[in-house]
């Protein structure tokens, strides 16, 4: 599963995060070439860091892996629906033996259904059994004992009713009920009407009963009877597609190979399929016929992504066939189910939305987990990691591939950050026994930090050694539930080192390490004194190689150190003091580094450097610092690589070189022909706060092919006072970078062409794209009188009815308060605070 949510929240402020926190570490006492004989003072560094808060633990009950008391074998499940109760009517034949024990019952996981008939099945005939149901699970007594030499079958008619259930949500999934009905009376706008399934942790017993733990593996059919004008799609293999009476139509998919029951997937819509093939099995992306034309634009990568990770795991990819399908209303950013991947609406885009960017990492992060996850499937929610981290890190290998070295560093830095950021406030073992919600494993450290030990992992044993461990754990463990201590003895009878150290450390203990560094010649040695100032208490010490980078003469050299005590003193005999020395210059490291740089120190390291991580930490710094030199920002304007232009000019923009006329010239070069649209965007944006720029300067960026451009081109536009009458002319765009480059110009507009405007887009937008546009709305009705605000005030309201996701909720809130000046007002905010106690114990947390 992609946590998209997360990300996408996180993308806003990464820039700032990197940019304001990097450069603002606390700095480490300097020591000088007296000092080096003493002893370090590690009290005083202590003292350096303690702006580093303390993060939590969890510390809840043992969460083991699910005892395993039956063996599900393969489940039968023929399936018709009632659009207007959101119902589905279920038949399911599920074939089974006891696991070791003897057994003289059977528990099934069967949420919220109606059970209509249990019968034990002998041959054609069947026995009706009896049973107790709670709405959570059906307890069925066989009658008698049966052994693991037995092997019986159960037949189950039920009513699925998944939206009675109380959907729980998370950050990750925002909902639970596992089965999804999309406008189901057709009647609503711009929707199709859909069906579809999501079972990750454990909602697939909302639709079909099961043993729905991770640990369980069965194969599978379907026999899906619905309306003949759509098309459906499942795992494995359309058997066949048989026509019924009233226009309904039978179609039975097949999946031959196990797989754990939360994989299983059904989806139900009118759909354009694209097909495509790999090896001669069928790959295909299934969009709204809208898409159909784009499609293979943004999925088309998906044959050359299966060929990459066949060969580097030497396994090829195992399934017979791979679907990629979107869906409305989805409630992650994309799942993994077997064979068949569900993504969410925002991979369906246009021609111009393909030219700023393009969905491969979350694209490769699904296909990774048809090995990581589905082939091999973590045995409990506690050992995630196994599925999310190697999903996570797969990002970065196909950008290493495709995209170079640059583009992955870069990506590596943005879940480099994202865990960081996440560990302000907590801090887990990354394989955790004793979380308090299995919702609460799918967070930053099973993504982020997941992808990033497995990087240190990778380089720790060399390329070779690393891929050929993987084959070998997913060949000895294939259609199979495993934990970490699998994956570390792989890696150990590859490898022939013991690596419980390093298993120990990064997966089975929480934090990293926070390093305070110093660095100082002596006699015709380099002395480099590090100090890990993590949390004693509850922190490891860390042993890992930090590798350097030194400059003599010219010539940048690396070599590896290895640090394993709390403070260490390394030496490098240099005969001549070093012109530049780079700490982890490619970022293999996930630890937090306090340098004692100065600004020089810095710009010599962006001057010097050729890796991505090294350029763009010393711009970090060098952004909010002393005034930039003239050659650090026309090297960075000039770069190959378009992330370090679009630092270069966000350090032009702080910096008193903006006002000097050759830079504003190359502003508007750069904003007009820039390869790449993000910095078109970025110069653009800059450009817009030169003192008394015309509004004219921004026209020509209006008709830029990019919409990333036209929204930055509308918002400095607007900011300029050009009129507002030109961009109304984009008020029917759907892309939601130009939608909300809009609202945020029109705050002050006051004509209800544009009011209408503001209430009519609102309920089309979703994630981070609606969150900004409700600030924009909220700032636009605090211009109007009380009688005005009533329609955009129940829009609000209906915001904080339906919104699943917390803070675009809490931001719909926020504005109601705002507006909230009569007595009615008043009471509604009161009744919704007593409807929706979430945001109740939110607003009993602000300050």
């Amino acid at each position: 599963m992609n946590h998209i949510l997360s990300r996408a929240f996180f993308a806003m402020g990464v820039s700032l995060f990197m940019t304001g926190c990097a450069a603002k570490q606390p700095t480490a006492p300097k020591v000088s070439s007296e000092e080096a004989g003493m002893a370090l003072d590690t009290t005083a560094i202590l003292d350096s860091v303690a702006a580093f808060a303390k993060p939590k633990t969890s510390n809840g009950p043992y969460q083991p892996a699910a005892e395993r008391k039956i063996d599900l074998l393969h489940t039968r499940l023929a399936v018709k629906f009632n659009w207007a109760k959101q119902q589905l009517m279920g038949e399911a034949t599920i074939t089974l033996k006891p696991y070791f024990y003897p057994q003289t019952q059977v528990v099934l996981d069967a949420k919220g259904f109606d059970v209509h008939k249990v019968e034990l099945r002998q041959g054609k005939t069947g026995k009706t059994l009896p049973y107790t149901y709670d709405q959570r699970q059906i307890t069925i007594q066989l009658g008698k004992t049966y052994t693991r030499q037995d092997t019986l079958q159960l037949f189950i008619a039920y009513t699925a009713k998944p939206t009675e259930l109380k959907a729980i949500g998370s950050e990750a999934i925002t909902s639970d009920q596992g089965l999804y009905f999309i406008n189901p009376l057709g009647t609503e706008p711009n929707m199709p009407q859909q069906i579809w399934t999501q079972g990750e942790t454990e909602a697939s017993s909302c639709w079909f009963p099961t043993v729905d733990k991770p640990n369980e593996r069965m194969t599978q059919e379907i026999f899906i009877t619905i309306e003949d004008k759509f098309k459906t799609l499942s795992n494995g293999r359309l058997v066949s597609s048989k026509k019924e009476a009233n226009n309904l139509r039978t179609d039975h998919w097949k999946l031959d190979q196990p797989h754990a029951p939360y994989l299983a997937t059904m989806v139900i819509g009118n759909f354009a399929v694209i097909k495509d093939t790999w090896r001669g099995k069928e790959v295909s992306y299934w969009v709204e016929p809208e898409y159909a034309g784009t499609a293979k634009a943004t999925f088309g990568r998906t044959p050359e992504m299966l060929e990459f990770f066949s060969k580097k795991l030497g396994v090829s990819f195992p399934w017979n066939k791979y679907a990629q399908v979107v869906v409305r209303n989805f409630v992650s950013g994309a799942m993994e189910n077997t064979t068949a991947s569900t993504f969410m609406e925002a991979l369906q885009q246009d021609r111009r939305e393909l030219l700023d960017k393009n969905w491969d990492h979350i694209i490769a992060h699904e296909l990774f987990h048809q090995w990581f996850g589905d082939y091999v499937t973590t045995e409990s929610w506690a050992n995630l990691p196994l599925n999310e981290s190697f999903a996570d890190y797969s990002e970065y290998l196909w950008a290493e591939h495709k995209y170079g070295a640059d583009e992955a560093a870069l990506t590596h830095q943005e879940a480099y950050h994202q865990y960081l950021q996440e560990s302000q406030s907590k801090q887990e073992p990354l394989i955790r026994y004793n979380y308090l919600d299995k919702e609460d494993m799918f967070d930053s450290h099973s993504y982020a930090k997941g992808g990033r030990v497995l990087h240190m992992l990778r380089k720790l044993v060399g390329d070779e050694a690393f891929y050929a461990s993987l084959n070998l754990y997913l060949t000895q463990h294939k259609y199979t539930a495993v934990e970490i201590d699998e994956l570390r003895m792989a890696f150990e009878d590859v490898t022939g080192q013991d690596l419980n150290w390093f298993f120990n450390q990064w997966f089975l203990s929480p934090g990293h390490p926070v390093l305070a560094v110093t660095k100082w010649q002596e006699g015709g040695s380099l002395k480099i004194r590090v100090a890990q100032v993590q949390d004693s208490l509850t922190r490891p010490v860390y042993r890992f190689p930090l590798t350097i980078g030194l400059m003599q003469n010219g010539k940048m050299e690396k070599m590896a150190l290895l640090v394993a005590n709390r403070v260490d003193t390394l030496t490098v005999a240099m005969a001549q003091p070093a012109q530049v020395v780079v700490l982890d210059p490619e970022q293999e490291l996930l630890a937090q580094i306090i340098e004692d740089k100065t600004p020089q120190d810095w710009e010599n390291q962006f001057l010097n450097s050729t890796t991505y991580a090294a350029k763009s930490l010393a711009m970090f710094h060098l952004i909010e610092g002393e005034k930039p030199s003239e050659s650090v920002i026309k090297n960075a304007l000039g770069d190959s690589f378009w992330k370090i232009r679009t630092l270069g000019l966000e350090m032009l923009a702080g910096s008193e070189q903006l006002k000097e006329s050759q830079y504003q010239a190359q502003l508007e070069q750069m904003a007009q022909k820039d390869k790449n649209s993000q910095v078109r965007a970025m110069a653009t944006y800059v450009l817009s706060i030169v003192p008394e720029i015309a509004y004219s300067k921004f026209e020509r960026g209006l008709q830029d092919s990019s919409y990333q451009v036209v929204g930055a081109s509308i918002f400095a536009y607007a900011k300029t006072k050009g009129p507002l009458e030109q961009l109304k002319r984009f008020m029917t765009y759907k892309n939601p970078e130009v939608v909300n480059a809009l609202a945020a110009s029109f705050t002050e507009a006051t004509e209800n062409e544009i009011y209408d405007w503001y209430l009519q887009k609102a309920p089309q937008l979703k994630n981070e794209n609606l969150y900004y546009f409700l600030q924009s709305l909220g700032a636009h009705l605090l211009k109007k009188n009380i009688d005005d605000q009533e329609r955009g005030w129940k829009v609000l309201v209906e915001v904080v009815e339906k919104e699943k996701v917390a803070v675009i909720k809490q931001t719909a809130f926020q504005v109601l308060l705002w507006i909230a000046e009569t007595e009615d007002r008043k009471m509604e905010v009161s009744k919704l605070l007593e409807k929706h106690p979430d945001l109740a114990a939110w607003m009993n947390q602000q300050p």
